[in-house]
């Protein structure tokens, strides 16, 4: 579903990344961790357009999309939830969602808020309220909402649970974890290790910009030493 072969990628002369490989399947999670500063973020905005590539590929169901634009590779499948929700503050959850689907035809808008609001329940009592409004955890079910009117084949998400209570957080990872079963592809970035490693299927860490350790989540569960070398025991 998603190659990527030698990524390298940052901002103006400081590279985030350097000649980076690793591979989503389809159906698959796959979790990339880290400290602090490795690169994660810039990963997941590399593979979604939004950070300009220096060296190295990315295929998307074989295609090469590297240098294609965020809304094209929008409406090939790929799309991102990104850190800190950065939702339209002044727009209402219904107008956010309606954004989200921007790349699809305006006849299919219904039916996929729909499919959203089946995905948070909750969302259905805040479809008039302003973003702004929201606590986190509405802000984060709102992001997630928004990426998935795109209708993707892919979905990248960076920091699901950062900031959000544990019913929150218990609440947006079943909707990942449905949509996985569903056969979505998903791609994220998490510092609650705990959570991420029992939904991801693999895991991917990475060190000042490099890959330093990739395997399976049952692996990494089974080798703490690897998680406390590479992530200081805790955070991602």
């Amino acid at each position: 579903m998603l190659a990527v072969d030698g990524l390298t990628c940052g901002y103006g002369r400081v590279l985030a990344v350097r000649d980076l490989s690793f591979e989503a399947r389809p159906g698959e999670a796959l979790a990339i961790l880290g400290p602090n500063g490795a690169g994660k973020s810039s990963t997941l905005m590399a593979v979604a357009g939004q950070v300009a590539v220096s060296a190295g590929t990315i295929r998307f169901d074989g295609e090469d999309v590297t240098t294609l634009s965020p809304m094209a590779r929008c409406a090939r499948g790929i799309a991102l939830a990104p850190e800190g929700r950065r939702l339209f503050r002044d727009l209402t959850v219904r107008e956010n969602l309606i954004v989200g689907g921007y790349v699809r035809p305006a006849r299919d808008t219904h039916a996929a808020m729909e499919r959203v609001l089946d995905l948070f329940p909750r969302l259905k009592e805040r479809l008039d309220n302003l973003a702004g409004s929201l606590s986190g955890g509405e802000q984060q079910m709102t992001a997630i909402g928004r990426a998935m009117m795109a209708a993707p084949r892919l979905l990248l998400i960076d920091e699901v649970s950062l900031g959000l209570m544990p019913k929150n957080v218990d609440i947006c990872y079943e909707a990942l974890d449905a949509l996985r079963r569903a056969g979505l592809t998903i791609v994220l970035v998490e510092q609650s290790l705990e959570r991420v490693l029992a939904m991801a299927d693999r895991v991917i860490v990475l060190e000042s910009g490099r890959l330093a350790w990739a395997g399976t989540a049952a692996e990494a569960r089974g080798n703490p030493e690897v998680v406390r070398a590479y992530m200081g025991g805790a955070a991602a």
